[in-house]
């Protein structure tokens, strides 16, 4: 592997990194050479334990030779086909297998390249249903404070979180409200499992019903835990409640699964972990390990067929040059395979119970104000810097990435999320790694 000393300042200035700050980064940067496991190693062979799952999405851990293998295999026998009015039949397989999974009833697939194009065709598909069935007033769609639903205009205007919609607020989606966010550190803190207060909160959905009328209500798109801003986990009743006012006033609900699907809390699929069946699902990252970009929509019949009682035509105006590629395709099967054969659907469910107990050993050490666990999900909140928010956590990140465990860094909040192969032994060297640099600070 090549030293990362062989990197100059002007090789590294080309490059302008996403959500990152640049001119900190390329001072002195964070490289990341090789992956197999569980594990990273850096360009001069330091090797790192991924607590991360990538970002969200190495579900099956990095370097599976079966995802290699198909994915190379496809490529050889065919490198692309356009997905417009033409089609090739692993998109129909992948399709069929992720039905095969899919909470019941969710059996229609429309494939994207990414969670950001999954949010924004779920709010398509919402709006235009309800204009398939004559309710074209039906146009306001309502996000949720402290959501995080990719980067597209309309997954920052139904997002929640606020230098994003700061940065755009001029261009975003017009009509857009917001439920508030369920973290409520003075009475949840600490908790184990779900949370006991904040159910009450999905009445606020009646608030805005009340405020806009049903008629003019499309959808209500939640993260079932919201990942990228903290691991805020639904209060108990929260997301039964907000299906029951769904269906009283007839808005389509829709769960962003982008981080919690495959496996993440310990079932396939967060809807079913909590038992809660939405309307249209988002789905990504974990759908083909990281190794391809790939991202899907699940929707209900009752949403498909609506579609299919209008005239002669196309259906739905909308859909990507890479929808469904066939190299996306071979990596999805591959990955379904690995979780299926490996039983990683589930396996967080056995590991949960010792994930947990690791993470609340960390009350009590210095500026540790939260922890919150579900499945192999963790955020510990930490006490900001006074006058410096986020920087309390960046340094938490970069300490842990020098003593060898890659962490997430959301403002002051520390998030781990480890592939699902993760085994007891690193659960503890994970925990252990980001409890001495908490008492170190």
């Amino acid at each position: 592997m090549p030293n990362s000393a062989a990197l100059t300042r002007s090789d590294l200035e080309a490059l302008w990194l996403p959500f990152t700050h640049n001119r900190q980064f390329k001072a002195k940067p964070r490289l990341l050479a090789k992956a197999s496991g569980m594990y990273y190693w850096t360009p001069d062979g330091r090797q790192v334990l991924d607590a991360v799952a990538g970002l969200w999405c190495v579900n099956a851990g990095h370097g599976r030779r079966e995802i290699t293998e198909a994915v190379s295999a496809q490529l050889e026998t065919m490198d692309y086909a356009p997905p417009f009015q033409m089609a090739h039949p692993q998109a129909f397989a992948l399709a069929n297998e992720l039905v095969g999974i899919a909470p019941k009833g969710l059996d229609h697939v429309f494939f994207t390249n990414s969670g950001s194009e999954s949010v924004d065709t779920a709010l398509k598909i919402a709006l235009a249903y309800h204009r398939a069935r004559g309710q074209g007033t039906r146009t306001r769609l309502i996000g949720r404070e402290r959501g995080y639903h990719g980067v597209g205009f309309g997954g920052i205007s139904v997002g929640g979180i606020a230098p994003n919609r700061k940065t755009w607020s001029a261009t975003l989606v017009p009509g857009v409200d917001h439920l508030p966010h369920t973290h409520d550190l003075a009475r949840n803190a600490f908790s184990r499992g779900l949370p006991e207060h904040g159910a009450h909160l999905a009445d606020e959905l009646e608030r805005l019903v009340t405020l806009h009328d049903a008629s003019n209500i499309a959808a209500v798109i939640v993260e079932p835990i919201a990942g990228s801003t903290g691991v805020l986990l639904p209060p108990r009743g929260y997301l039964k409640r907000l299906r029951e006012i769904c269906d009283k006033h007839g808005i389509i609900l829709i769960f962003d699964e982008v981080i919690t699907g495959f496996g993440r809390t310990g079932s396939a699929f967060a809807a079913e972990e909590f038992g809660v069946k939405p309307d249209i699902i988002t789905l990504a990252k974990g759908l083909t390990n990281g190794c391809i970009p790939m991202g899907a929509v699940l929707v209900t019949k009752a949403i498909y067929d609506a579609f299919m009682q209008g005239p002669d035509g196309i259906e739905l105006f909308h859909g990507y040059t890479y929808s469904a590629h066939p190299a996306a395709c071979a990596a999805g099967l591959a990955t379904l395979g690995i979780y299926q054969r490996d039983g990683l659907l589930t396996r967080a469910k056995s590991l949960a119970k010792h994930w947990e107990d690791a993470a609340h050993a960390l009350r009590g050490l210095p500026n540790v104000i939260d922890i919150r666990t579900y499945g192999l999900i963790v955020g510990v909140e930490l006490e900001p810097l006074a006058g410096k928010p986020g920087a309390r956590g960046y340094d938490v990140f970069t300490r842990c990435f020098e003593r060898g465990v890659l962490v997430r860094q959301t403002a002051d909040i520390i998030a781990m999320s480890p592939p699902l192969i993760v085994e007891p032994a690193q659960i503890e060297q994970m925990f252990g790694t980001l409890a001495e640099v908490l008492r170190s600070q």
